[in-house]
């Protein structure tokens, strides 16, 4: 096992903070800021490039020839939304960044812009509706952002909405759940805060707060191209799934259960993972009696999906802490699953030698 001193009060109201931002695909200022103050001081270097990805340095010990440069990836952004037009009287067209469900944005609570004003999506009430609009889908275009003249000379076009902050603690022991809006993936964030503070000494690590990830992994590309690494490893939060039953049938396809640790990627739609490094952590892992479970094969993806094909091509993996109801209002993660996360990630890149490169691939 590593020396991780393990997940608790600190790192939970750490993670409260970062959720509580909004920090919308575009416009990750808010997140930026708080990584840049918490990292302050204990990095060898840190850069913002042009496309606002915070890049990070904390070089090893020992012969640099002995170390690998590794670059661990969690995306700044979260889906949201973005004011398209103005209604009069503090009501607000929008539209969605990244990938979000109408049906799920009714009467939910907002706040808007910097000075994160409060609103409400609001929707034409069930009781005027008739039958066949009940039985529609319901679409952005009928959907505006009330802010009861709140906005009013405040709110202006492009700027981001994200859902209220609503972070809790849910439960107690094994079973303890983490509640909140953008969990995917400020987990991943306050993950990358904490490898940053307790990085093992035989890499050099590059740790990139990366820009951009929910419409198209953007900033990772750019930041991958920068740092030129030898092997990268993305940290996300994946979707669950894991309901016992689905459609009335046994779940089969779950693509990963909360509370059995977190997850390896084997392949996504954008990534086939490193062998080597999957082998690594599964190996590490078990001799450590750290739970984990392989990610399920599927669509979705990580920064890693542009990240393994910078330059010459980087061996990349995804890791994930597993996470119901992502890309809505209230997400819920294991508090278990995260302290393994932590455990699996620091113990196996203290494993990371040059002799894993050197190795065939499969």
């Amino acid at each position: 096992m590593s020396n991780y001193p393990g997940i608790k009060t600190a790192q939970i109201r750490l993670l409260e903070t970062f959720c509580a931002a909004s920090a919308i695909s575009g416009q990750e200022g808010e997140v930026r800021k708080l990584v840049k103050e918490k990292i302050e001081g204990q990095v060898d270097s840190m850069q913002v490039d042009a496309l606002g990805n915070v890049l990070v340095v904390k070089n090893g010990k020992g012969r640099s020839a002995s170390r690998l440069r590794v670059m661990v990836s969690a995306h700044m952004d979260a889906v949201g939304m973005m004011v398209t037009g103005d209604d009069k009287d503090g009501v607000y067209r929008f539209d969605t960044v990244g990938s979000l469900n109408a049906s799920q944005l009714v009467g939910k609570s907002v706040v808007v812009g910097k000075d994160h004003i409060p609103g409400v999506i609001g929707f034409k009430p069930v009781h005027l509706t008739s039958a066949s609009e009940r039985s529609s889908a319901v679409s952005v275009d009928s959907l505006r952002i009330d802010t009861g003249g709140a906005g009013n000379g405040k709110v202006k076009i492009g700027d981001r909405a994200t859902f209220s902050p609503n972070f809790m603690t849910i439960g107690s022991g094994v079973t303890r759940t983490l509640r909140s809006k953008a969990l995917d993936d400020r987990i991943g964030v306050a993950s990358l805060i904490e490898l940053v503070k307790h990085a093992p000494e035989n890499i050099d690590l590059l740790a990139a707060f990366t820009t951009q990830e929910e419409i198209g992994l953007r900033g990772a590309r750019v930041a991958a191209h920068t740092m030129n690494p030898d092997m990268a490893i993305a940290i996300d939060c994946t979707p669950a799934y894991d309901f016992p039953h689905w459609k009335g049938e046994e779940n089969v396809r779950y693509n990963a259960r909360l509370g059995e640790g977190p997850a390896i990627y084997l392949t996504d739609r954008s990534t086939l993972s490193d062998p080597r490094l999957v082998r690594l952590f599964a190996s590490v892992a078990e001799k450590n009696s750290i739970p984990f479970q392989y990610r399920q094969p599927g669509g979705g993806g990580t920064d890693a999906g542009a990240i393994h094909k910078v330059r010459s091509g980087v061996p990349s993996l995804s890791l994930s802490v597993p996470g119901r109801y992502l890309h809505t209002p209230s997400a819920i993660v294991r508090l278990s699953d995260w302290q393994n996360l932590m455990e699996l990630l620091i113990s196996a890149l203290s494993e990371v030698k040059p002799a894993l490169l050197k190795s065939a691939r499969a």
